[in-house]
């Protein structure tokens, strides 16, 4: 097979710790590197990060620097498609470490399959092994905690359509069909473009025997705070978006945190509402503990009975309460018109 010429933009800012073992992956993943350049768009780092990417771009010509001084993740992205040489573009963290043709992996289906966008099975890895740490991944690797995102469980043996996969791997003229990442959309930007992709009649597929890991973030203060985040934009993006930007599984945790505290507000003047709140909170504590007796029973940890629950407590309440607070800036700068005729659209699409 001849390859085409690929272009893999690697955003980072503050990597130190897990830039080169990204790096290592990809140099060393079987790929012609002939056929090949690692575009690395830095938000101005200032952990060293930007030392460890000069030095590799010293040894290897195909890795270039480049800034970016907006020291977001959409800015990051679009910096680099525009400098990509490449007639297929990919995207990676600087938390990845790609398994061995991963690469090779997803240009084939496109190649082989027409898609429009490819990505791998992605493998959540602690960043420190702790207990939290490990709490953490189980959370993020169950269908109670994530819904159903196929990358995250499915190990297909043929190219398997889904509706989105972690990062992207798309042809060229993909970005000049549909346009670019949307600027104003600190987070979920990746979100929005497949929905966009979608919307164009594009088809995204997960490449069978491609894998990567990906280190997840290992403590609760910054992972509540991630939800948090990723909570608050999964409703703001609505008043940056002219489609709407998430699925519907997304608002889940915003629909489950708003029933609580409506019913648990109401409860105070109308008693029976009680019962409704504890009905759900029930059925929720009960399936968490459900769920954690079966981790802790298969790893032969107990520990996993009490952190389990509280860390997909924690990420569920985090990711509502943002989104909450998400609809209360909409209802403030007089967008939630414009998002509910978003839902609306989408609703009679």
């Amino acid at each position: 097979m001849t390859w085409p010429m690929i272009s893999i933009i690697i955003p980072c800012r503050n990597e130190v710790r897990f830039i080169a073992n990204c790096l290592d992956s990809v140099l060393d993943n079987g790929f012609p590197l002939e056929r090949l350049e690692i575009l690395i768009v830095d938000g101005m780092s200032d952990d060293g990060t930007r030392t460890v990417i000069r030095d590799y771009a010293a040894r290897c010509p195909l890795i270039r620097l480049l800034d970016n001084p907006h020291r977001v993740t959409p800015y990051a992205l679009n910096i680099g498609i525009r400098e990509a040489k490449g007639d297929v573009i990919m995207r990676l963290d600087a938390h990845t470490i790609c398994a061995r043709d991963y690469v090779a992996r997803c240009v084939g289906v496109i190649l082989r399959y027409g898609a429009d966008d490819v990505g791998g099975t992605l493998k959540i890895t602690a960043r420190d092994n702790t207990v939290i740490g490990r709490a953490i991944v189980k959370a993020l690797t169950q269908r109670f905690g994530v819904g159903n995102l196929r990358y995250r469980f499915s190990q297909p043996d043929e190219p398997e359509l889904v509706d989105t996969v972690p990062f992207f791997c798309c042809r060229r003229e993909i970005f000049q069909q549909i346009g670019l990442f949307n600027e104003n959309l600190t987070r979920i930007q990746d979100m929005e473009f497949k929905r966009r992709l979608m919307r164009a009649g594009g088809k995204i597929m997960l490449a069978p025997g491609a894998s990567a890991d990906y280190q997840a973030r290992s403590d609760v203060r910054s992972f509540c705070t991630h939800n948090w985040a990723d909570g608050l934009w999964t409703v703001l993006a609505f008043a940056h978006a002219e489609l709407m930007p998430v699925r519907w599984r997304h608002l889940a945790p915003a629909c489950l945190v708003g029933v609580l505290l409506v019913t648990g507000f109401l409860s105070l003047a109308i008693p029976i509402l009680i019962w409704v709140f504890a009905s759900i909170a029930g059925a929720y504590v009960i399936a968490a503990l459900t769920l954690a007796a079966r981790i802790a029973i298969t790893e032969s940890d107990f520990r996993y009975f009490f952190f389990v629950p509280f860390i997909i407590a924690c990420m569920h309440m985090m990711r509502g309460l943002g989104s909450l607070w998400g609809v209360a800036r909409l209802l403030a700068n007089r967008r939630f018109v414009h998002a509910l005729r978003l839902m609306l659209r989408e609703q009679g699409a």
